[in-house]
């Protein structure tokens, strides 16, 4: 028992020593601490999953927004202006809002994922995202969240697409496209295409508070997002 212990001992030493290596490669200024660096770190991820992600959620959260409205992928493209061309015009636009209804249906599987994420970070990650480019918090949660986010976003897209009537509304539109004389059939998977855009989306949104706190002092919303901040400022 003695030996057990005392191997505890020296391998929390070292455990602490390492950390404690790490903690010190980080930047020092105006009186913060490596905890108080690595918190704002997390405050401004929060932030972006807070102020942005949820606003994706909402009815029209993605199909009203320009910057992550999902398109119709290339080979639907020919789809939606055969449509348009037989007069088709309303249910090409429904095919298109119901792609976009089933991502903001999503969406909302994606915040437990992020915090758990956020939770996870540790010094070294901190120091990484402080002294990295205006999208580097960004990338760790995509490095960090991806695969998990595919596999929740993935099956709520697919019973979403049921639940909004998407799969209907396809069924129809590939039937009466695949009917025009002389189209070369099309037989898309919507469901993988509208999960990685729906992804895609999110990471995009959680970028845009990123830059907004690291480029406008106006978006640093408290004293710690401020003092932080201002470390990378004059990197």
């Amino acid at each position: 028992m003695k030996k057990i212990a005392f191997c505890l001992i020296a391998f929390i030493s070292i455990s602490c020593s390492e950390l404690q290596q790490v903690v010190n490669q980080l930047p020092q200024a105006g009186g913060l601490s490596q905890l108080d660096i690595a918190n704002g770190l997390k405050e401004a991820l929060d932030n972006g999953i807070d102020k942005q992600v949820t606003k994706l959620t909402a009815v029209d959260g993605f199909y009203k927004n320009e910057l992550v409205k999902i398109l119709l992928p290339q080979e639907l493209q020919k789809v939606d202006k055969g449509l348009r061309d037989i007069g088709l015009s309303k249910l090409a636009d429904e095919g298109l809002k119901v792609l976009n209804r089933a991502a903001e249906d999503a969406v909302k599987e994606a915040t437990p994922i992020f915090v758990d994420a956020v939770k996870q970070m540790t010094f070294n990650d901190a120091k990484n995202i402080l002294m990295g480019d205006n999208r580097a918090a960004t990338s760790y949660l995509e490095s960090t969240t991806s695969s998990a986010l595919y596999a929740k976003f993935n099956p709520v897209i697919k019973n979403s697409f049921t639940k909004v009537g998407a799969d209907k509304v396809w069924t129809n539109i590939i039937t009466k496209y695949n009917n025009i004389p002389f189209v070369t059939k099309v037989n898309p998977d919507l469901t993988d295409y509208t999960t990685n855009k729906a992804m895609e989306g999110v990471f995009k949104m959680i970028a845009v508070e990123e830059g907004n706190i690291r480029t406008q002092l106006s978006s640093r919303t408290s004293d710690l997002l401020k003092k932080v901040f201002a470390l990378q400022d004059t990197k």
